[in-house]
């Protein structure tokens, strides 16, 4: 197999990951989104906040968190403060989050050896 062919086939397996990513691929593949979930894994517990906090927080525009505030509620990163106009947010209490602390704690444990 010639390498043309070879990254023709590299391609094509690119292309079907994108058109069925997995949970981690089908969040992050939105340029904004791993910088807004590294400000959510470095707020307080409990801590609220409106899209202009987190956008102050994480370092993007309000307009950035308004883009991908429904992707965060999807994936059950961040849940709605009931009750609240405007409306306001926090760190979801879900599998997604305690699991995505997890992976950061491990990875800091990596990076600090």
């Amino acid at each position: 197999m010639s390498g043309i062919e070879h990254a023709d086939g590299d391609l094509d397996r690119k292309e079907l990951r994108k058109e069925h990513p997995s949970g981690w691929l089908y969040l992050t593949q939105h340029d904004a989104v791993p910088i807004l979930v590294d400000a959510l894994l470095d707020l307080p517990p409990n801590r609220e906040f409106n899209k202009t906090e987190l956008a102050e927080h994480a370092g993007v525009t309000r307009q950035t968190v308004g883009n991908y505030t429904d992707l965060l509620i999807e994936t059950e990163l961040i849940e709605r403060v009931p009750n609240t106009s405007p409306p306001r947010y926090r760190v979801a209490d879900s599998d997604v989050v305690r699991e995505l602390f997890e992976l950061n704690s491990a990875l800091n444990n990596v990076a600090a050896e």
